[in-house]
């Protein structure tokens, strides 16, 4: 094998290794509420930041034991589940702060 056979494979391998990891994240992410209820979006949004870190997680320990996840795919999924996580903790902010504005109402 020629050097440059060599690297074709291993190009052919890591775009392989993208492509599943890719599919493997979308499979993950549920499906969005068609309906109107907020609970369920509530829902929906809480169990795609878990899919994301869950994603993150697999990436990492795949990374960690053979080396096969290249190292620019483990830092864009570490930083899509550190900004989902980001998202719903200020969502959940905003949420508490209307909760209590609804609260102190006088009527």
């Amino acid at each position: 094998m020629t050097g440059v056979e060599a690297i074709a494979a291993l190009g052919a391998s890591s775009a392989t290794a993208a492509q599943t990891a890719g599919t493997a994240r979308a499979n993950a992410l549920p499906e969005r509420p068609v309906d109107g209820d907020f609970g369920a979006l509530l829902a929906h949004g809480i169990a795609a930041v878990d899919a994301r870190v869950a994603h993150a997680d697999a990436l990492v320990a795949q990374f960690a034991i053979d080396d096969s996840v290249p190292v620019h795919q483990v830092t864009v999924a570490l930083e899509e589940a550190r900004l989902s996580v980001e998202f719903a903790i200020q969502v959940r902010a905003r949420l508490v702060e209307g909760y209590k504005e609804l609260m102190n109402m006088q009527l």
